[in-house]
């Protein structure tokens, strides 16, 4: 499961956010391209940054928190990665109740 989990995030955030993935994935991996792509980002800009962590509903206490740290890189990609690990989680969560529902109540 938790590899299945760990597949679905690498795809996502390859996707999202323009990563060349190689084929042995590891959180550390997926977190250095990250980091390295966030920036590349933040080079061009605040503005494009900034609406990215927006629609990826990172919260705004938490970014703050981070961006006065040291590898201020890193921080922002741990945030996005675990964001991205309880979407899927949630949506895991979703299917299974959903799907226990009562058969006749479905459309």
């Amino acid at each position: 499961m938790a590899g299945d989990i760990l597949q679905e995030a690498a795809i996502a955030l390859g996707q999202d956010w323009d990563l060349r993935l190689p084929d042995m994935l590891s959180e550390e991996v997926i977190l250095k391209l990250l980091a390295d792509r966030i920036v590349t980002i933040l080079e061009r800009g605040p503005e494009t940054f900034f609406q990215l962590m927006y629609r990826l509903d990172i919260s705004e206490k938490k970014l703050n928190a981070v961006l006065r740290d040291d590898d201020v890189a890193a921080k922002i990609a741990r945030l996005i990665y675990d964001r991205q690990i309880q979407k899927i989680q949630s949506r895991l969560a979703n299917r299974k109740t959903s799907e226990s529902d009562d058969p006749e109540l479905k459309w």
